[in-house]
């Protein structure tokens, strides 16, 4: 054999075998260098101190800053057309939400397809709703406030933090379910859609629990159910709206994204250390703090509750002609 054809043949088998071991090096190589995370909400809010978080620990296990972007906009959109067109490197993550599930209907003319171009790579939390109302509402109970509801077509002001939120398809589903009329307020935000729950001038609000628990246990809201599927521990004594209207259920939830074709192994990775993080004693705290319970799972897992809930509430969306702001 020639020196030429030795030198050829081992140079073959060298990129070989640098071929097939570059998928698991690239995952044990990952991160090199720091990763941002892009969080679609102002500082501050649930979704960018989940963010941060979980960064904080990524950046402990791997040794990487991982560092959060806020870049809210167009109901989140702004911050997953960011993450679409960044390089599937694993350099660049979303915290994916509900509301990006409800855009993929609500918008129409989104540059994007959120299921075909965002990889799931790890799920979070998922965080409760509750039916809340003005105590001057005079309805104790959900069976209660259902047939005051039917008696008053048309005259009870359901508040939301704007068109399209999870408050307000939550609320649509539930009007669905039941079948009465209640008149959509939206809001710029929760926090003025509460103001004006306690100040008695709207009625009810499918409310993110976080953001009223403390109005509610100062009695200033009355709870009449929460829209989980289990009774909550924070709550133990209020009902679910399953408990009446079997298979209702609506609840926000959040996760980790990466652009499509983002490697398997760096996926798979990132998948394993966050599972870590929310089987921590000390996080799994900070998450119910946050009037939230962990969400562990496999990517497949997250990507099928991903494509379930875009389809939920594409439904919800077509039928009660929800449009953007």
């Amino acid at each position: 054999m020639t020196l030429a054809r030795r030198s050829f043949l081992r140079l073959a088998m060298g990129a070989a075998a640098l071929s097939a071991a570059s998928p698991g090096a690239r995952g044990q190589a990952y991160p090199s260098r720091p990763v941002r995370m892009v969080v679609g909400f102002p500082p501050g809010g649930v979704g960018d101190i989940l963010a941060r978080l979980v960064g904080q620990w990524l950046s402990e296990r791997l040794g990487q800053p991982f560092i959060v972007e806020n870049k809210p906009g167009a109901a989140g959109n702004l911050s997953a057309e960011t993450v679409v067109r960044a390089p599937p490197d694993g350099y660049t993550l979303l915290l994916v939400g509900v509301n990006h599930a409800i855009n993929a209907t609500l918008y129409d003319k989104l540059s994007f397809n959120f299921i075909r171009d965002i990889a799931p790579v790890a799920s979070l939390i998922r965080t409760p709703n509750a039916i809340v109302v003005n105590p001057s509402v005079p309805a104790k109970t959900l069976p209660e406030f259902i047939a005051y509801a039917k008696a008053n077509p048309g005259k009870i002001s359901m508040a939301s933090a704007g068109n399209g939120t999870s408050a307000h398809v939550a609320g649509e589903l539930f009007k669905m379910t039941v079948g009465i009329d209640m008149v959509h307020v939206p809001y710029r935000g929760g926090a003025p859609a509460i103001a004006d729950l306690i100040g008695g001038h709207v009625h009810v609000l499918f409310s993110v629990l976080a953001e009223t628990i403390e109005h509610i246990r100062a009695g200033k809201l009355r709870p009449l159910a929460v829209t989980t599927a289990a009774r909550l521990d924070v709550l133990p004594a209020i009902p679910t709206v399953g408990e009446f209207l079997p298979g209702y259920e609506a609840s926000g939830w959040q996760g980790i994204g990466a652009p499509r074709s983002t490697p398997g192994e760096i996926v798979d990775k990132l998948n394993r250390e966050i599972d870590a993080a929310l089987a921590d004693a000390k996080i799994e705290e900070r998450i119910a703090s946050l009037g939230s319970t962990a969400l562990r799972g496999s990517p497949t897992a997250f990507g099928r509750l991903i494509a379930d809930e875009t389809e939920k509430w594409g439904k919800v969306i077509r039928a009660a002609n929800i449009k953007p702001e």
